[in-house]
Protein backbone atom coordinates (compact mmCIF):
# COMPACT_ATOMS: atom_id res chain seq x y z
CA UNK A 1 0.00 0.00 0.00
CA UNK A 2 2.92 2.34 0.71
CA UNK A 3 4.12 1.91 -2.89
CA UNK A 4 0.63 2.71 -4.15
CA UNK A 5 0.48 5.89 -2.06
CA UNK A 6 4.00 6.88 -3.02
CA UNK A 7 3.06 7.40 -6.66
CA UNK A 8 0.63 10.11 -5.65
CA UNK A 9 2.66 11.74 -2.89
CA UNK A 10 4.10 14.53 -5.01
CA UNK A 11 0.66 15.47 -6.31
CA UNK A 12 -1.00 15.26 -2.90
CA UNK A 13 1.68 17.41 -1.31
CA UNK A 14 0.78 20.22 -3.71
CA UNK A 15 -2.84 20.36 -2.54
CA UNK A 16 -4.15 23.12 -0.29
CA UNK A 17 -6.42 20.55 1.39
CA UNK A 18 -5.12 18.32 4.15
CA UNK A 19 -5.04 14.63 3.21
CA UNK A 20 -4.21 11.60 5.30
CA UNK A 21 -4.61 7.84 4.89
CA UNK A 22 -5.21 5.23 7.56
CA UNK A 23 -5.14 1.44 7.56
CA UNK A 24 -7.84 -0.82 8.96
CA UNK A 25 -6.68 -0.12 12.50
CA UNK A 26 -6.92 3.65 11.83
CA UNK A 27 -3.14 3.98 11.99
CA UNK A 28 -1.96 6.94 9.90
CA UNK A 29 0.06 5.83 6.89
CA UNK A 30 0.28 9.10 4.97
CA UNK A 31 0.10 12.79 5.97
CA UNK A 32 0.51 15.56 3.37
CA UNK A 33 2.05 19.02 3.71
CA UNK A 34 -1.32 20.79 3.95
CA UNK A 35 -2.30 18.48 6.83
CA UNK A 36 0.83 19.66 8.64
CA UNK A 37 -0.01 23.31 7.99
CA UNK A 38 -3.66 23.05 9.07
CA UNK A 39 -3.10 20.95 12.21
CA UNK A 40 0.39 21.90 13.34
CA UNK A 41 1.31 18.18 13.54
CA UNK A 42 4.28 17.07 11.43
CA UNK A 43 4.63 13.74 9.64
CA UNK A 44 6.98 12.60 12.43
CA UNK A 45 4.32 13.44 15.03
CA UNK A 46 1.60 11.30 13.49
CA UNK A 47 2.92 8.57 11.19
CA UNK A 48 2.11 5.13 12.56
CA UNK A 49 -0.13 6.49 15.31
CA UNK A 50 -3.90 6.16 15.52
CA UNK A 51 -5.79 9.21 14.33
CA UNK A 52 -7.74 9.05 17.62
CA UNK A 53 -4.57 9.04 19.72
CA UNK A 54 -4.77 12.60 21.00
CA UNK A 55 -4.01 13.98 17.55
CA UNK A 56 -7.01 15.41 15.71
CA UNK A 57 -9.64 14.29 18.25
CA UNK A 58 -12.52 15.63 16.17
CA UNK A 59 -15.58 16.98 17.96
CA UNK A 60 -18.92 18.01 16.49
CA UNK A 61 -20.72 21.32 16.99
CA UNK A 62 -22.23 20.03 20.24
CA UNK A 63 -18.82 19.11 21.67
CA UNK A 64 -19.23 15.35 21.30
CA UNK A 65 -16.00 13.44 20.70
CA UNK A 66 -16.18 11.71 17.32
CA UNK A 67 -13.05 9.67 17.90
CA UNK A 68 -14.74 7.96 20.85
CA UNK A 69 -18.13 7.64 19.15
CA UNK A 70 -19.54 8.11 15.66
CA UNK A 71 -16.31 8.87 13.81
CA UNK A 72 -17.06 9.26 10.08
CA UNK A 73 -13.72 7.66 9.17
CA UNK A 74 -14.35 4.66 11.44
CA UNK A 75 -17.83 4.20 9.98
CA UNK A 76 -16.43 4.30 6.44
CA UNK A 77 -13.91 1.60 7.34
CA UNK A 78 -16.88 -0.59 8.29
CA UNK A 79 -19.38 0.03 5.50
CA UNK A 80 -17.29 1.61 2.71
CA UNK A 81 -19.66 4.56 2.33
CA UNK A 82 -18.23 8.01 1.60
CA UNK A 83 -19.09 10.71 4.12
CA UNK A 84 -18.91 14.49 4.54
CA UNK A 85 -19.15 16.56 7.70
CA UNK A 86 -18.12 19.84 9.29
CA UNK A 87 -16.23 19.21 12.52
CA UNK A 88 -13.62 20.79 14.78
CA UNK A 89 -10.14 19.32 14.95
CA UNK A 90 -7.56 19.73 17.69
CA UNK A 91 -4.58 21.85 16.61
CA UNK A 92 -1.19 21.02 18.07
CA UNK A 93 -1.16 24.38 19.88
CA UNK A 94 -4.40 23.43 21.63
CA UNK A 95 -7.09 25.44 19.87
CA UNK A 96 -9.95 24.10 17.79
CA UNK A 97 -10.10 24.57 14.02
CA UNK A 98 -13.36 24.23 12.03
CA UNK A 99 -12.81 21.91 9.05
CA UNK A 100 -14.92 20.38 6.32
CA UNK A 101 -14.01 16.70 5.95
CA UNK A 102 -14.65 14.14 3.21
CA UNK A 103 -13.95 10.49 3.89
CA UNK A 104 -13.65 7.67 1.33
CA UNK A 105 -12.75 4.01 1.61
CA UNK A 106 -9.54 2.63 0.09
CA UNK A 107 -10.00 -0.80 -1.48
CA UNK A 108 -7.59 -3.38 -2.81
CA UNK A 109 -7.80 -5.07 -6.22
CA UNK A 110 -10.39 -7.51 -4.85
CA UNK A 111 -12.60 -4.70 -3.62
CA UNK A 112 -11.86 -5.28 0.04
CA UNK A 113 -11.56 -2.26 2.33
CA UNK A 114 -7.92 -1.87 3.35
CA UNK A 115 -8.04 1.65 4.74
CA UNK A 116 -9.59 5.06 4.34
CA UNK A 117 -8.63 8.51 3.11
CA UNK A 118 -9.74 11.76 4.71
CA UNK A 119 -9.50 15.09 2.92
CA UNK A 120 -10.07 18.18 5.05
CA UNK A 121 -9.83 21.93 4.66
CA UNK A 122 -9.80 24.80 7.12
CA UNK A 123 -13.10 26.70 6.81
CA UNK A 124 -12.36 29.23 9.56
CA UNK A 125 -11.38 31.95 7.09
CA UNK A 126 -14.31 31.26 4.80
CA UNK A 127 -16.74 31.32 7.74
CA UNK A 128 -15.29 34.61 8.95
CA UNK A 129 -15.33 36.08 5.44
CA UNK A 130 -18.95 35.02 4.87
CA UNK A 131 -20.05 36.48 8.19
CA UNK A 132 -18.09 39.67 7.61
CA UNK A 133 -19.50 40.02 4.10
CA UNK A 134 -23.07 39.58 5.32
CA UNK A 135 -22.53 42.18 8.02
CA UNK A 136 -20.92 44.67 5.65
CA UNK A 137 -23.61 44.03 3.07
CA UNK A 138 -26.27 44.69 5.67
CA UNK A 139 -24.56 47.89 6.81
CA UNK A 140 -24.14 49.04 3.23
CA UNK A 141 -27.57 48.29 1.86
CA UNK A 142 -30.12 47.93 4.69
CA UNK A 143 -31.87 50.71 6.59
CA UNK A 144 -31.30 49.88 10.26
CA UNK A 145 -34.71 51.06 11.50
CA UNK A 146 -37.12 49.67 8.92
CA UNK A 147 -34.90 46.83 7.63
CA UNK A 148 -35.81 47.82 4.09
CA UNK A 149 -33.25 48.52 1.39
CA UNK A 150 -31.57 51.86 2.02
CA UNK A 151 -31.19 54.79 -0.39
CA UNK A 152 -27.88 53.52 -1.73
CA UNK A 153 -29.31 50.15 -2.69
CA UNK A 154 -32.53 51.61 -4.14
CA UNK A 155 -30.49 53.99 -6.31
CA UNK A 156 -28.40 51.07 -7.55
CA UNK A 157 -31.54 49.09 -8.43
CA UNK A 158 -33.13 52.02 -10.28
CA UNK A 159 -30.02 52.39 -12.42
CA UNK A 160 -30.17 48.68 -13.26
CA UNK A 161 -33.83 48.92 -14.24
CA UNK A 162 -33.07 51.87 -16.52
CA UNK A 163 -30.34 49.81 -18.18
CA UNK A 164 -32.82 46.94 -18.65
CA UNK A 165 -35.26 49.34 -20.28
CA UNK A 166 -32.64 50.59 -22.71
CA UNK A 167 -31.31 47.12 -23.57
CA UNK A 168 -34.42 44.93 -23.49
CA UNK A 169 -37.39 47.35 -23.39
CA UNK A 170 -38.44 45.97 -19.99
CA UNK A 171 -40.60 48.63 -18.36
CA UNK A 172 -40.45 49.41 -14.65
CA UNK A 173 -42.25 51.94 -12.52
CA UNK A 174 -41.54 53.97 -9.41
CA UNK A 175 -43.85 54.48 -6.43
CA UNK A 176 -42.82 57.40 -4.23
CA UNK A 177 -44.70 57.43 -0.90
CA UNK A 178 -44.35 60.03 1.84
CA UNK A 179 -46.03 59.73 5.26
CA UNK A 180 -48.50 62.57 5.80
CA UNK A 181 -48.01 64.92 8.77
CA UNK A 182 -45.05 62.90 10.03
CA UNK A 183 -43.52 65.86 11.88
CA UNK A 184 -46.78 66.32 13.75
CA UNK A 185 -46.74 62.63 14.72
CA UNK A 186 -43.25 63.03 16.20
CA UNK A 187 -44.15 66.29 17.94
CA UNK A 188 -47.44 65.02 19.40
CA UNK A 189 -46.50 61.44 20.26
CA UNK A 190 -42.70 61.33 20.48
CA UNK A 191 -39.99 59.78 18.33
CA UNK A 192 -40.59 56.25 19.62
CA UNK A 193 -44.10 56.31 18.19
CA UNK A 194 -42.71 57.95 15.05
CA UNK A 195 -40.29 55.03 14.67
CA UNK A 196 -43.17 52.56 15.06
CA UNK A 197 -45.09 54.40 12.34
CA UNK A 198 -42.10 54.16 10.01
CA UNK A 199 -41.77 50.43 10.67
CA UNK A 200 -45.49 49.80 10.19
CA UNK A 201 -45.63 51.69 6.89
CA UNK A 202 -42.43 49.99 5.70
CA UNK A 203 -43.81 46.52 6.43
CA UNK A 204 -47.14 47.31 4.76
CA UNK A 205 -45.44 48.48 1.59
CA UNK A 206 -42.83 45.73 1.45
CA UNK A 207 -45.04 42.70 2.00
CA UNK A 208 -47.79 43.75 -0.41
CA UNK A 209 -45.74 43.79 -3.61
CA UNK A 210 -44.40 40.89 -5.65
CA UNK A 211 -41.26 39.08 -4.55
CA UNK A 212 -39.19 40.58 -7.39
CA UNK A 213 -40.34 44.15 -6.68
CA UNK A 214 -38.50 46.28 -4.14
CA UNK A 215 -39.41 48.92 -1.58
CA UNK A 216 -36.75 50.89 0.22
CA UNK A 217 -36.46 53.84 2.55
CA UNK A 218 -35.38 56.82 0.47
CA UNK A 219 -34.92 59.13 3.44
CA UNK A 220 -36.79 60.35 6.53
CA UNK A 221 -40.43 59.42 6.05
CA UNK A 222 -40.05 58.79 2.29
CA UNK A 223 -40.28 55.34 0.69
CA UNK A 224 -39.50 54.44 -2.89
CA UNK A 225 -40.75 51.33 -4.64
CA UNK A 226 -39.34 49.83 -7.85
CA UNK A 227 -42.01 47.80 -9.65
CA UNK A 228 -40.81 45.66 -12.54
CA UNK A 229 -42.51 44.68 -15.80
CA UNK A 230 -45.63 46.79 -15.36
CA UNK A 231 -47.72 49.31 -17.35
CA UNK A 232 -49.25 52.58 -16.17
CA UNK A 233 -52.71 51.27 -15.33
CA UNK A 234 -51.39 48.34 -13.32
CA UNK A 235 -48.87 50.60 -11.57
CA UNK A 236 -51.58 53.09 -10.61
CA UNK A 237 -53.82 50.29 -9.34
CA UNK A 238 -51.01 48.82 -7.21
CA UNK A 239 -49.92 52.18 -5.82
CA UNK A 240 -53.47 53.14 -4.86
CA UNK A 241 -54.02 49.77 -3.18
CA UNK A 242 -50.84 50.29 -1.14
CA UNK A 243 -52.05 53.78 -0.19
CA UNK A 244 -55.35 52.26 0.97
CA UNK A 245 -53.57 49.56 2.98
CA UNK A 246 -51.43 52.14 4.77
CA UNK A 247 -54.55 54.21 5.52
CA UNK A 248 -55.95 51.15 7.26
CA UNK A 249 -52.79 50.66 9.34
CA UNK A 250 -52.90 51.64 13.01
CA UNK A 251 -50.07 52.12 15.46
CA UNK A 252 -50.43 52.12 19.25
CA UNK A 253 -49.85 55.58 20.75
CA UNK A 254 -50.35 55.83 24.52
CA UNK A 255 -53.96 54.71 25.12
CA UNK A 256 -55.15 55.18 21.55
CA UNK A 257 -54.54 53.82 18.07
CA UNK A 258 -52.94 56.19 15.59
CA UNK A 259 -53.93 56.04 11.93
CA UNK A 260 -51.49 57.19 9.27
CA UNK A 261 -51.72 57.96 5.58
CA UNK A 262 -49.29 58.45 2.71
CA UNK A 263 -49.25 60.69 -0.32
CA UNK A 264 -48.07 58.86 -3.42
CA UNK A 265 -46.54 59.71 -6.79
CA UNK A 266 -46.13 57.07 -9.49
CA UNK A 267 -44.39 57.06 -12.84
CA UNK A 268 -43.14 54.68 -15.51
CA UNK A 269 -39.45 55.09 -16.27
CA UNK A 270 -38.62 56.16 -19.84
CA UNK A 271 -35.65 55.88 -22.20
CA UNK A 272 -34.79 59.53 -21.48
CA UNK A 273 -34.53 58.92 -17.75
CA UNK A 274 -31.50 58.69 -15.57
CA UNK A 275 -31.65 58.11 -11.82
CA UNK A 276 -32.10 61.78 -10.94
CA UNK A 277 -34.80 62.48 -13.56
CA UNK A 278 -36.89 59.45 -12.68
CA UNK A 279 -36.81 60.03 -8.92
CA UNK A 280 -37.44 63.77 -9.21
CA UNK A 281 -40.50 63.15 -11.39
CA UNK A 282 -41.93 60.65 -8.91
CA UNK A 283 -41.15 63.10 -6.07
CA UNK A 284 -42.98 65.96 -7.86
CA UNK A 285 -46.01 63.75 -8.41
CA UNK A 286 -46.01 62.81 -4.72
CA UNK A 287 -45.85 66.49 -3.82
CA UNK A 288 -48.85 67.14 -6.07
CA UNK A 289 -50.76 64.55 -4.05
CA UNK A 290 -49.79 66.49 -0.90
CA UNK A 291 -51.01 69.76 -2.38
CA UNK A 292 -54.31 68.25 -3.50
CA UNK A 293 -55.27 67.05 -0.04
CA UNK A 294 -52.89 64.18 0.91
CA UNK A 295 -53.75 60.47 1.14
CA UNK A 296 -54.03 60.23 -2.61
CA UNK A 297 -52.12 58.89 -5.61
CA UNK A 298 -50.97 60.88 -8.64
CA UNK A 299 -49.73 59.29 -11.86
CA UNK A 300 -47.55 61.08 -14.36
Amino acid sequence: MDAYFGRFQELLDQLYDGVYFVDNQRRITYWNHAAEAITGFSVADVLGRSCADNILTHIDSDGHSLCRGSCPLAQTLVDGQSREAEVYLHHRRGHRVPVAIRVSAIRDAAGQIVGAAELFNDVSSSIAIRERFRELEKLAYVDALTELANRRYVAKEIQQRIEELKRYDWKSGLIFADIDHFKRINDDHGHNVGDQVLKAVARTLAINVRSFDLFGRWGGEEFLGIIRNIDESALLFLADRLRMLVANTQVAAASSLLSVTVSVGVTIMTLDDDLEKAVQRADRLMYRSKCEGRNRTTLG
